[in-house]
This record gives structure tokens, C-alpha cells and sequence, in this order.
């Protein structure tokens, strides 16, 4: 029987990512980008450029594939449910509906009782004033939004009037608690219940943006193991196939919760591609390719640590010893607070 040929839509870095796992296991693959110099070209076996609302453009994806998948959650849901109509998509666009509002998602996951931050819904400046237990907080938006974009931190109710927020949008408010740490469970689910899960990666934040993950994380036995427990609560309940991440804080008491869940291979888990004798891209596209499910094993400890903006420019100069990995992304243009690229260092 021959392997399907996968459709990805995006071709950023995890598109890159997923094709090149992809040809690792001779899976032919088909990238969907709205960016004419997006680096996934350079990576899949075809490349086709267009805006994800074109009907041309997508009728001509989905004609030259046989199963889709993605490398961001935040494609319209309409677009996703049509194609789903004709070829499958996998993981499935309902499951996107639920995490592209961060208002659903907290619902869904406090529906699993599984522990979240506090938080409520905000429609206007009042729905703040009428929460100040929430405060301190961090207003987000319900949509959109990432590596810090459309977040506000909220200290005091004086902070309002130097905050310029466009109350147009909706908002969710979260308390912010005694943060510890934060960490990260990718888990791949495979059919009839079968999972692979990596150990925790322990994550640092810089200006919102994930600047070093490793592993193992510094966490004790009950956080290591309530946290893949957890995750496998959500993709369980979503009916998930394919590669899922779900991001953790932890408090000062050794508290867990549920920050966010990631519908796609994440970015702290860049590390797996040479930590592991799985990554979680290849794993990604065993699972909704309906491929052979093999067993996780841990090569070797490890960090990674991203390269933002110009700090890739050092990095595309240096020479990097045996256990050192080092991934340009390809992008084009050099962006302030853009990821360009990453380092994984291989630990004893």
C-alpha cells in the first residue's frame, strides 16, 4: 500500500519541520502558504502560494493531496470544515474551533476539571472594574495573539489608563499567580487510544517568547506525572490524531495548570529531533498519516535555545562541536522578535 501524500497549510518553521520528517520516512508532502518566500518550500515536495481564503488556491491543494494537516491553529475554521468536507484534515478543524478562543479553551478545559488560572470573559473596561480580584492579571485577547502579541499586563486598575486597548475586540482576564515554572507535555495520539509522550520540557520566557526549553525539567514526581496525565485527559476528550501540545504553569506550592493547549507540534519540543529517536514531527505525521506508531526513546538529555532577530546572525558564523545542533529556519527577512532559528546541545 503506498503512503499518502500529506498536505501541510503554512510553511513556517514547523511546516519546514513537518516536511522534512515527512521525507525522512519517504512521505511526499504538499505545503499551502499564504507567504510567497515562506522557507517550507524549500523542504516539501511541492509548494503552492496563495491566501487561504482563494478557492482556486485551495482546490488545487486539496486536488494533489490525500490527508491535510496544519502548522498553526489560527486558519479559519470555515476554511478547514470545507476542505474537511472533501479530504480529510487531520487533526480534526473541531478541535480548532474549541482552542483558537481562549475563552472556549479555559471552558473546555475546567469542564475536564482540570485546574486553569482564574479568569473571566471581558467585553469592556466595566467587566475589568467589576474583577479587580483578578488583578494582578493578564488581559488577552480571545483570538489571535501569540509569542506575546495582544496581551496586556495588568498590575492595578491604574494601569488602565496607560494601557491603549481596543475594546472593539474580546478579552479574557487570567490572574496571574506566584509563578514558579513553566513547562510543556507534547503527546502524540495515534488511533484506538495509543499514545507516545515525552517527559516534560522545563520552558523560559523571555518577552513572552520562548527563549530555552529542556530536558529534563527540575519538577518533582507528582507535577511529572498529574502533567502527562493532563494531557492525555485533553487529547482523549478531543478525539485528537497527531502531535499536541499543552503548556503548564507551576506555582511556588508546586501547583499545576493548564496555561494553554497547542493543536500542532510546539516549539519547545524542537529538541526531540535529536534528544529522541522519534521527533515530535515525524510522529505528527505517523499519526495522521496512519502510519507505524514506534516506541519513544530518549537518546540523551538536552536544551535548546531559540534564536531571535539578528542573534541568528552570530550563529550562522560559529562552528559547533559533535553533540551541538544548530537549525537555520531559511526566513528571508530578519524580523525584531521573529524566531530565525534554533540550538539544540545534546547533555550527558
Amino acid at each position: 500500500m503506498s503512503k499518502p501524500i500529506l498536505g501541510i497549510i503554512g510553511g513556517g518553521q514547523l511546516g519546514s519541520m513537518l516536511a522534512a520528517a515527512a521525507k525522512k520516512i519517504n512521505v511526499k508532502t504538499v505545503i499551502f502558504c499564504d507567504d510567497f518566500d515562506a522557507p517550507g518550500q524549500k523542504f516539501s515536495d511541492e509548494f503552492i502560494y496563495g491566501e487561504y481564503d482563494d478557492q482556486n488556491v485551495i482546490d488545487q491543494f486539496i486536488n494533489n493531496v490525500d490527508i491535510i494537516t496544519f502548522e498553526f491553529e489560527n486558519i479559519p475554521y470555515e476554511t478547514l470544515k470545507q476542505i474537511n468536507n472533501i479530504k480529510p484534515v487531520v487533526p480534526h478543524p473541531s478541535i480548532n474551533k474549541i482552542v483558537q478562543n481562549r475563552l472556549t479553551e479555559k471552558d473546555f478545559i475546567n469542564k475536564l476539571n482540570i485546574r486553569t488560572t482564574q479568569y473571566t470573559s471581558v467585553n469592556n473596561i466595566k467587566d475589568i472594574f467589576s474583577n479587580e480580584n483578578l488583578i494582578p492579571g493578564l488581559l488577552k485577547t480571545c483570538t489571535l495573539g501569540y509569542d506575546g502579541r495582544g496581551q496586556y499586563k495588568i498590575n492595578s486598575i491604574e494601569d488602565l489608563k496607560d494601557k491603549n486597548i481596543n475594546f472593539n475586540k474580546r478579552y479574557i482576564l487570567e490572574k496571574l499567580i506566584k509563578l514558579k515554572k513553566e513547562i510543556s507535555v507534547i503527546i502524540t495520539r495515534f488511533k484506538d487510544e495509543k499514545y507516545e509522550i515525552y517527559e516534560p520540557f522545563e520552558n523560559i520566557h523571555e518577552d513572552q517568547i520562548l527563549k530555552h526549553s529542556k530536558i529534563p525539567a527540575d519538577v518533582n514526581e507528582k507535577v511529572l506525572e498529574q502533567s502527562k496525565k493532563w494531557a492525555q485527559m485533553i487529547a482523549e476528550k478531543l478525539n485528537y490524531i497527531g502531535t499536541l501540545c499543552v503548556e503548564f504553569f507551576i506555582d511556588k506550592n508546586d501547583n499545576l495548570y493548564v496555561n494553554e493547549i497547542a493543536p500542532r507540534v510546539h516549539n519547545s519540543g524542537h529538541l526531540t529531533i535529536n534528544a529522541y529517536n522519534i521527533s515530535q514531527f515525524e510522529n505528527h505525521v505517523r499519526a495522521v498519516c496512519d502510519l507505524e506508531r514506534i516506541k519513544l526513546n530518549k537518546i540523551s538529555n538536552a536544551e535548546m535555545i531559540n534564536l531571535i532577530g539578528d542573534q541568528i546572525a552570530i550563529y550562522r558564523k560559529k562552528k559547533y562541536s559533535s553533540n551541538e545542533f544548530f537549525f537555520d529556519y531559511l526566513k528571508k527577512d530578519i524580523k525584531r522578535k521573529r524566531k530565525m532559528g534554533h540550538l539544540t546541545t545534546l547533555i550527558k
